[in-house]
């Protein structure tokens, strides 16, 4: 298992990696990474936003605004960046949070008229004031971030208020960030009190105990008034608010006949990996995770939050699965949300975790080795990580030796995040609005775009996409340094500068129905000095396009999220003749793509018949016995499986084989598990 000191130093060297290959500071990549992880377990929204402002006694790096649940997060941080673990003190800590109220307090007294009307601060600034006073606030939520520990002597902060607003204090440190990693793979959790009724159900299968309960609507707001999002983590879509058919009925039933909710509401499907029980109440549960329900949950949140509404009569049935394997957890979770969500339209992102696409970048990514650059003999890899982690945990249980060797085949500055390939790819498929709007939804919509491909095309990621989205990377990053060394640059909407840039160009070459050649950065691992040059020129054309937002749009953050905003950019002129030599014709792109086709059938026809002789016989012969358990099979089906299962076809043939590994896949999908041989 890595230790909290192993995640510490990884943690650190990911940082420094992030700031130097990207043009950061340290302490903004540090910001960002963590701000990223905290969106992605359900802390905050993907509303957060970097918003740095320092002078005496004021001090604020960024916020958070949750428009359901009515919180402002306002964040500051602490970011040590020493090789060993480092005690944040009761000093820092009372510093930290003083400077944050003075900030809060200043803002409601108008400190934005004292600020840039650019700059990011003067937007958190003036909207906490209007929002105040549109009592749009019922909390404030201050945290500290750091790669410290909070020192033991503090094991609570009281709240306080700030205008008669209620204020909480939390300190996400080293530790929090390592319950997160561990939780990720599989070994951290986190427990919910509370006392509902159930019912055990009798179930045969060894891989879950199932329970039905049924919770009040009181419980369930309790519940997520304190937890949000992260109830919802793994949830198959967020609340829709009361626009569909479906959310108007659970309003009015609520309101209108709230004793029939009961019978009139599905209810909710949650799973978790414990639960505790006692005298017929189910009194804990660990990791609660609501997987169909979360208009359900939302609508009774919003109807007493929001509207006042009395809920004390609605009751929810809930059908309650706890995993006993828990290193299948998330598989269990994914499957779970798949079948139970059947009410309303399931966008295809939200099972992309188990899409073909991460296992053929994961393929791609440890077989390619990246050419050699200035004469070093060295071979390395661009590491694809799906999961956070999974960089960490590949090297857990190495010798020295052995991860060194890792190490250097897959130095931490070529790891690549699905969320960060995502707003590249994004920016090039130029929907710079989309990757405006934060890292987990433009990874949203990369899925369905992803997931459209290989519906169409199921061979689509082939070795020349992986290579040339590598290279769409090392754009995106050098773009960012260029930006950060810019002399006009003003330390603000960098993000939104580099994502516009790129679908700027981009949208000129397809305009011209002209086709980008990545070959070049891929084999020189850099940018073409031409490209970098034209860059320069794009990337302060836009800066200064996006940052001069029309009448009425003087939020620039939220000026970038919408389209009006790229159609504006859209008109923006470059002269792309000075870098004509990276493109190619139509021609050689259509025999590239055909090409690759028929590389990539040939490589997965030979992987299938591998997967299929390597695979001990008596799998086939479990298998075998599945299926003839009143499974149906095309007599085609039927022969080959119980012929090879026979012993009757030594070596299949590539059809053959194509048939035994789908209705292997088949069964596993199905809950199928070969026994122990």
């Amino acid at each position: 298992m890595i230790s909290l000191e192993e995640f510490h130093q990884d943690f650190l060297q990911s940082i420094i990696s992030d700031a130097d290959s990207r043009g950061l500071m340290r302490p903004q990549a540090f910001f960002e990474n963590i701000c990223e992880e905290l969106v992605s377990t359900g802390d905050l929204t993907t509303n957060y936003t970097a918003a740095e402002y320092i002078k005496n006694g004021v001090e604020v790096y960024g916020y958070d605004y949750d428009e359901e649940r009515r919180i402002l997060s306002v964040l500051v941080h602490q970011f040590f960046q020493e090789d060993e673990i480092e005690t944040l003190t009761k000093n820092h800590i009372k510093t930290k949070f003083n400077r944050l109220k003075t900030f809060i307090k200043k803002s409601l007294q108008g400190l934005w008229n004292e600020m840039e009307e650019t700059s990011e601060a003067y937007l958190l600034a003036y909207d906490m004031h209007r929002n105040v006073q549109n009592k749009l606030i019922d909390k404030f939520r201050l945290i500290i971030l750091t790669d410290g520990k909070v020192t033991r002597s503090i094991s609570e902060i009281p709240n306080d208020s700030i205008e008669g607003i209620n204020c909480e204090h939390q300190i996400i440190d080293i530790n929090y960030l390592y319950s997160i990693f561990m939780a990720e793979n599989g070994t951290g959790s986190y427990e919910i009190d509370l006392n509902i009724p159930y019912l055990a159900v009798n179930n045969p299968s060894n891989e879950y105990q199932s329970y039905l309960g049924i919770m009040d609507g009181e419980q369930l707001f309790k519940i997520y008034d304190e937890y949000g999002q992260k109830l919802l983590e793994q949830n198959v879509r967020t609340f829709l608010q009361f626009r569909g058919g479906v959310n108007k009925g659970i309003r009015n039933t609520i309101q209108y006949k709230p004793d029939m909710f009961f019978a009139y509401n599905n209810g909710i499907t949650a799973t978790a990996t414990k639960v505790e029980t006692k005298n017929g109440y189910i009194t804990k549960i660990t990791d609660f995770q609501i997987v169909n329900g979360g208009q359900t949950t939302s609508a009774i949140y919003a109807a007493k939050k929001n509207s006042k509404m009395d809920i004390s009569n609605v009751s929810v049935q809930m059908k309650l699965s706890v995993v006993n394997n828990i290193e299948k957890k998330s598989d269990f979770v994914s499957s779970v949300s798949q079948y139970a969500n059947t009410q309303n339209k399931i966008n295809k992102s939200d099972f992309f975790s188990n899409s073909p696409f991460h296992k053929e970048m994961k393929d791609y990514s440890k077989r390619i080795w990246v050419p050699t650059q200035g004469g070093t003999q060295r071979r390395t890899h661009w590491f694809y990580e799906r999961v956070r982690g999974e960089y960490l945990n590949e090297q857990a249980y190495l010798t020295r030796a052995k991860k060194t060797q890792f190490e250097n085949e897959n130095p931490r500055s070529q790891l690549i995040e699905k969320t960060f390939l995502a707003k590249s790819e994004n920016s090039w498929d130029r929907k710079p609005h989309i990757v405006s709007k934060g890292a987990q939804y433009s990874f949203g919509e990369f899925a369905n775009s992803v997931t459209d491909t290989l519906e169409k095309n199921h061979l689509a990621i082939t070795e020349s996409y992986f290579k040339d989205a590598i290279a769409r990377v090392i754009l995106f990053r050098r773009t960012e340094k260029l930006v950060s060394d810019a002399p006009w640059y003003e330390n603000a909407f960098r993000a939104q500068t580099v994502t516009y840039s790129i679908a700027l160009l981009s949208h000129t070459v397809n305009k011209k129905k002209l086709f980008f050649d990545f070959t070049s950065i891929w084999d020189n691992q850099r940018l073409p000095i031409e490209l970098e040059e034209l860059m320069k020129v794009i990337t302060k054309l836009v800066y200064e396009k996006i940052t001069d937002p029309p009448a009425g749009s003087a939020n620039i953050a939220q000026w970038c999220k919408k389209e009006e905003c790229w159609n504006d950019v859209c008109n923006i002129t470059i002269d792309i003749k000075p870098i004509m030599k990276l493109f190619k014709d139509k021609e050689e792109v259509r025999y590239e793509k055909k090409s690759d086709k028929q590389k990539k059938e040939l490589d997965n026809g030979i992987e299938i018949q591998a997967f299929v002789i390597q695979t001990n016989i008596e799998v086939w012969i479990q298998l075998y016995g599945y299926y003839s358990n009143f499974r149906s099979l095309s007599l085609t089906q039927r022969d080959i499986l119980k012929k090879y299962a026979d012993g009757r076809i030594p070596f299949p043939s590539e059809k053959q084989s194509k048939v035994l590994y789908a209705l292997y896949q088949r069964a596993v999908k199905e809950g199928w598990e070969a026994l122990s041989i």
